[in-house]
């Protein structure tokens, strides 16, 4: 095809995307009062499904209360005289874009699969699905683990002992910190279909990933210890385990790549 029909093709593929969203995100608008108390402030109340997981498991693993969240008290602000609206629309266009994730995902591969050579299609068997599994379970996990321990550690950190500060968060910067938990969990738990992609590529091999390991360990550490509540390695530990469980993933997804791509040149 042409450039322009190339663009005509891809013209509608966005088109169906767009349109996807805003019929998630209409519904979304319509029950925005629901979502807006059970999801959006669900990790501000004390009773959050992740605050009594995270306080059973500190009881179970013999250690105490070092994991169970303080009381939390969380008044947001509005300061302007369009900031609800246009945060019920914010909540509602984020919350159609990733309930449509799936669908954006199919349209975008539909849209490169003419390109792909018959030996490459015959790799990405049900690609779909494994993008859309790795993204929803990273913006669960952004939701359920580090927005409770994100929110909990602000909203109770204080400067000096005075008491001058009055902590008054902002209904946008609320959505702001939340969107980019969840949405940026569930583009970082795309880490093993990178992987997979940039191996067949060439670009990385298992070698470099392992030779980097003792140094993405560190990182990982690092992000843990910023993200948790508590200086505790049993808080850093329930934040880290599933970043490093991801990035072995990635290793040994790499390691398979390999050995198809030996094989083939054998």
């Amino acid at each position: 095809m042409s450039f322009i029909d190339h663009l005509e093709v891809l013209r509608w593929h966005i088109v169906r995307s767009v349109l996807s969203i805003l019929v998630c995100a209409i519904l979304f608008f319509v029950y925005i009062d629901e979502i807006f108390d059970m999801v959006i402030m669900g990790p501000t109340k004390n009773d959050f499904i992740s605050y009594r997981m995270f306080c059973s498991m500190s009881h179970f693993l013999g250690l105490g209360d070092s994991l169970c969240m303080p009381p939390m008290k969380l008044n947001l602000q509005v300061n302007s005289v369009s900031g609800t609206f246009m945060s019920s629309i914010t909540i509602a266009i984020v919350g159609g874009l990733i309930v449509s994730a799936p669908l954006i995902f199919w349209e975008i591969w539909k849209f490169i699969r003419p390109a792909l050579k018959p030996t490459e299609l015959k790799y990405t068997s049900g690609i779909i699905f494994w993008v859309s599994m790795f993204f929803f379970i990273g913006a669960s996990f952004g939701y359920f683990m580090l927005a409770p321990f994100t929110f909990n550690f602000l909203a109770n950190y204080t400067i000096g002992t005075l008491g001058a500060i009055n902590y008054m968060p902002t209904l946008s910067d609320y959505l702001d910190t939340l969107i980019d938990i969840t949405l940026g969990a569930g583009i970082a738990f795309e880490l093993p279909m990178a992987t997979w992609v940039l191996s067949k590529l060439g670009i990385i091999t298992p070698g470099f990933l392992r030779t980097y390991r003792k140094y993405a360990y560190v990182v990982l550490l690092v992000l843990a210890a910023i993200i948790t509540p508590s200086p505790d390695w049993g808080s850093q530990l329930i934040v880290v385990v599933p970043l490093v469980l991801l990035y072995e993933i990635s290793i040994l997804i790499a390691v398979r790549v390999k050995k198809k791509q030996d094989k083939e040149w054998d």
